[in-house]
């Protein structure tokens, strides 16, 4: 090679130093511009704001789950923890300070999915005061999510095995019908066009949409508060319901019958229109009396409150629970007891005309007769050798006679025996005469006398003596002795 082929020119020279000088400033700009991202980077420290965030539950998060604000990422879920209390305590970072006032709430990213959740942040207001690091935000101002198995929860084994036979029933409905399902599904696509329009006229005014969705998350956090009353109410409900459709035969003759009544109703109130002007003929002819209405009324006011015990208890007379107790019921046995007494009256009127005299006779013998009775105890307590005063009274009575053989005695096992004795020997054993000496009481006089009542002897017997024989004359008053008185005082 000759010098002049080996001999670089100066300008070569010039040339490819200055590329490799180009070169080598390009790679040294590169790593200041690496080492300028990294030093921002840790000069900054990530997220160097802390939080800790307690919820009644988890709500599916895990560590590295993100932190929205306004639908855009500002950090991460840094750690999980359970406390002594049994919440859960949810570590954030984020790359921007908190004020006060902050809430956050779990949400998903789908009803679908495991670990699909993150922490949106509604933050506070600016101009409050900013949290500190690590300030815990407690669960007054926390929310957590509700799942969908939490609402199936909240269904009975009645109502989860009617929604599985609804599930159940719609796939048994498309069964063998999806190219018509196809077709039908064409024509949502308008609907689904009118609701795109919808959102977008909702998101178009985004302050009050968002407003709208923090009162009603409010609503729906106050409804899940009383998630116990709304439980007993939905029971209640079913059971009221339940009641209701028990009755629905009933129903069904209510509304059988509601036709024909509002045309009766209607016929009712036409006719009552003409009423209406008699009516006001009646309110004018009333109007004077009207004037002395108030005193009426209060003087008729004490009346009425005395006279509720009265119709309370005639009510009670007219109408009381039971059968064969009231007024009412009485009234239902009126009308056999009138036919019966139209048969019996006449005859019972025709027994006390015939029974007068008997009665007359009678009346001054009642002393006797209750006296009878009240002692009648006295009489059959007493006995003597002959037994008990009653066993003896047949033989003073004359009714029977005594058949008295040889040897016979009033001891067990006697041959004597008592024969009965005809109306013309009933007075043999006693002494002769027409009263034969037993008839001189006066009426009465077998009680304790009382003056001015008993012994009753004006007149003493108002027809002959008991016993005498036909065509005897009626005895004189003074046939009966009035000292013929009981002993005692």
């Amino acid at each position: 090679m000759t010098p002049a082929e080996g001999a670089v020119s100066p300008q070569v020279a010039r040339v490819r130093g200055g590329r490799g000088f180009s070169r080598i400033a390009g790679i040294l700009a590169l790593l200041l511009i690496a080492i300028a991202i990294v030093v921002l980077l840790l000069s900054s420290g990530g997220n160097s704001n802390n939080y800790k965030l307690l919820f009644q539950t988890g709500g599916q998060l895990v560590k590295g789950n993100q932190v929205l604000i306004g639908g855009a990422p500002v950090g991460s879920v840094d750690e999980v923890k359970l406390t002594d209390n049994g919440q859960a305590e949810v570590d954030i970072s984020v790359d921007r300070p908190l004020h006060e006032g902050s809430s956050a709430i779990i949400r998903a990213t789908s009803l679908s999915g495991i670990a699909n959740r993150y922490v949106s942040i509604q933050p506070g207001p600016d101009n409050a005061p900013q949290l500190e690091n690590d300030t815990t935000i407690t669960e007054v101002d926390t929310t957590t999510p509700v799942d969908l198995d939490q609402l199936f929860n909240t269904l009975r084994g009645p109502e989860r095995q009617a929604l599985r036979n609804i599930i159940q029933g719609s796939a048994t409905v498309y069964a063998g019908k999806g190219p018509e399902a196809n077709r039908t599904y064409k024509y949502l696509s308008p609907s689904l066009v009118a609701t795109d329009r919808l959102l977008q006229e909702l998101d178009r005014d985004e302050g009050n949409l968002t407003n709208f969705l923090v009162s009603g998350a409010d609503v729906v956090s106050a409804v899940a508060e009383r998630r116990a009353d709304l439980s007993a109410l939905t029971q209640n409900a079913n059971e009221a319901l339940g009641a209701i459709a028990a009755q629905n035969r009933s129903f069904d003759q209510a509304l059988v019958a509601l036709p024909p009544a509002l045309r009766q109703a209607n016929t009712t109130f036409h006719n009552l229109r003409p009423a209406l002007g008699d009516l006001d003929v009646l309110v004018n002819a009333t109007k004077p009396a009207t004037k002395t209405l108030p005193g009426f009324l209060r003087n008729l006011k004490p009346v009425t409150a005395r006279s509720v015990p009265v119709f309370r208890d005639l009510s009670r007379a007219v109408n009381l629970k039971g059968k064969q107790n009231d007024l009412a019921d009485a009234t239902g046995f009126l009308p056999p007891l009138e036919k019966r007494a139209a048969e019996a009256v006449p005859i019972t009127v025709q027994a006390m005309q015939d029974s007068q005299d008997n009665l007359q006779f009678l009346r001054p013998y009642v002393p006797d007769l209750t006296a009878g009775v009240a002692h009648l105890n006295q009489v059959a307590a007493y006995y003597d050798a002959d037994a008990h005063y009653l066993r003896v009274a047949p033989f003073g009575l004359g009714v029977f006679s005594a058949n008295t053989p040889p040897g016979c005695k009033a001891v067990s096992g006697s041959t004597c025996t008592l024969l009965p004795q005809d109306a013309a020997n009933v007075f043999n054993d006693y002494p002769a005469g027409i009263n034969r000496g037993i008839f001189l009481r006066c009426p009465g006089g077998s009680a304790t006398p009382i003056p001015g009542s008993n012994p009753f002897f004006s007149p003493a017997f108002p027809g002959p003596p008991i016993g005498a024989p036909t065509g005897t004359p009626p005895a004189p008053p003074s046939s009966c002795d009035s000292t013929d008185v009981v002993p005692g005082p």
